[in-house]
């Protein structure tokens, strides 16, 4: 995928949903994967040419693990010329090591969120922007009527009451297998989770069979995709 059509991809979310308003303050949450080092092009891109004007910042949570080299980040933000923050936690330590909890991946979200939340409020960011792309939503939507019964996913824009934020998700309507086209193309420079449980998730079986699905029903995923747009779900009627 080029970069103009991972722009185009991101104006029509940004543009269908009301993603951004003049003056508004973006922090993108870059957790060091594809999905938001290809977040930082189409943001930095749609700024260009937008007629609503907006800032952009990059905020990174570290959860605490070794190995996890942003050296490569520091230098694409530096060249996208977006401000970076990295927030140093010891989220890692406390989930692993002093709780040792045996399904880490819910409080880790919530704690990683708590941090990004904040950061991005102390930098007068009024919206974060997160990398979900397409299959992302259908996954949820699917762990939810697996694992608790609901047909329920994340809407495109969510309003944080404590916080006062809004969480945007400008990739919606981009497909996986394009962003793993785009970072192949634009060489991103993609840092590998150093997490103990990478690999090893309820999301990565979710994955993993709605892969193997889409091999023996091609199109299913768009098909789920629309269910959800068709949906009572709050959030996705425009």
């Amino acid at each position: 995928m080029k970069l103009q059509q991972l722009l185009s991809h991101t104006r029509k979310a940004v543009d269908t949903y009301n993603m951004i308003d003049d003056g508004d303050k973006i922090a993108i949450g870059v957790s060091g994967g594809k999905d938001s080092l290809a977040l930082l092009y189409a943001l930095k891109g749609l700024q260009r040419f937008y007629p609503k004007k907006f800032e952009v910042e990059a905020i990174t949570v570290s959860l605490g693990f070794d190995n996890f080299d942003l050296a490569g980040v520091k230098n694409l933000c530096k060249e996208l010329d977006i401000n970076y923050t990295i927030v140093d936690t010891d989220i890692g330590e406390i989930i692993f090591n002093e709780r040792k909890e045996k399904n880490p991946c819910s409080l880790c979200a919530k704690m990683r969120k708590g941090a990004l939340n904040e950061m991005a409020d102390k930098l007068g960011c009024n919206k974060i922007a997160l990398g979900h792309h397409k299959e992302d939503i259908v996954e949820t939507m699917m762990m939810s009527l697996f694992f608790e019964g609901r047909f329920y996913t994340f809407s495109p824009v969510t309003f944080l009451d404590r916080m006062k934020l809004y969480s945007i998700r400008p990739l919606m309507y981009v497909a996986e297998k394009d962003l793993i086209g785009f970072k192949n193309k634009y060489n991103l420079p993609v840092v590998k989770s150093p997490c103990p449980a990478d690999g090893n998730t309820k999301r990565e079986y979710m994955k993993n069979l709605l892969s193997n699905l889409e091999k023996e029903n091609p199109g299913l995923v768009q098909r789920l995709y629309r269910a959800i747009e068709s949906s009572d779900i709050k959030g996705w009627k425009f």
